[in-house]
């Protein structure tokens, strides 16, 4: 099974910010998307998790069409993403925030919440139970009741990185995990991004830290002025002369 892009295409009125863009990835991959800024890596992800509609092309994930499907549809299906910039909810706890993002919650209906109290209650429970376990597996657990807006740049996407879990991911696109961040807790959340993939799943992951990306994933894809540049190992494309003149100018 796997993430399917095909002929992806996106202008803004005369503007091409995505060049028929295609690419195949499995949901058990561990790949890297690299490329200058304003090479369209944000744009891609945007049209990938339904944020952006393209002017062209198609994407399907496990064999499906994605293409008239919602973001939140498409989560529902096992394709999650984070953001460059954490969208923590600031003013609740860290458990909280991980609480929130669990989906198809019976406590949201009211007819539920009145009629059936008992097996709110129960669904809370289990619920919590699981989010204190991400946390546990993310090192969080001991900032567990501290404000989400309190934590640092490196905690802060742990726990978005811990609210994609909640949502039971197939496939995760994550948009810059390591971007600044301390260097300790870079190698912190590579070690948890491998942890997950060997669990079974798959990752996309935009980065502008080289040095990590290349140490963790297995494939990279390089996009320049909205196209796919170079694809290959991570020692291939960073030796390829074609791409250090587009996304490092040149310098060796």
């Amino acid at each position: 099974m796997s993430l399917e892009i095909s002929g992806i295409t996106k202008a803004y009125g005369g503007l091409v910010v995505l060049h028929d863009v295609s690419m195949t990835v499995g949901t058990d991959a561990l790949v890297g998307l690299i490329g200058p800024n304003g090479a369209g890596k944000s744009t891609l992800f945007a049209v990938v998790s339904g944020f952006t509609r393209p002017t062209a092309g198609t994407v399907r994930f496990e064999g499906r069409s994605l293409d008239r499907l919602a973001p939140s549809a498409r989560v529902r299906l096992g394709l999650a993403r984070t953001f460059q910039v954490p969208r923590e909810f600031q003013h609740l706890t860290v458990l909280e925030n991980l609480c929130a993002a669990a989906p198809r919650q019976s406590g949201e209906r009211l007819w539920t919440l009145c009629v059936r109290p008992g097996r709110v209650r129960a669904e809370e429970e289990a619920i919590h139970q699981r989010a204190r376990g991400w946390l546990e597996f993310l090192n969080l657990a001991r900032v567990a009741d501290a404000r989400a807006g309190t934590l640092s740049g490196g905690q802060k996407k742990l726990l978005e990185l811990g609210r994609v879990l909640m949502l039971e991911p197939r496939m995760v696109l994550l948009d810059e995990p390591f971007a600044g961040v301390n260097p300790v807790l870079i190698g912190e959340i590579a070690e948890r991004i491998g942890e997950l993939h060997r669990r079974g799943i798959g990752f996309v992951i935009v980065e502008h830290h080289l040095q990590a990306l290349s140490a963790l994933v297995k494939d990279l894809y390089v996009m320049d002025r909205g196209a796919i540049l170079a694809q290959g190992s991570p020692q291939a494309v960073l030796a390829d002369h074609a791409v250090r003149e587009a996304y490092m100018g040149g310098v060796a």
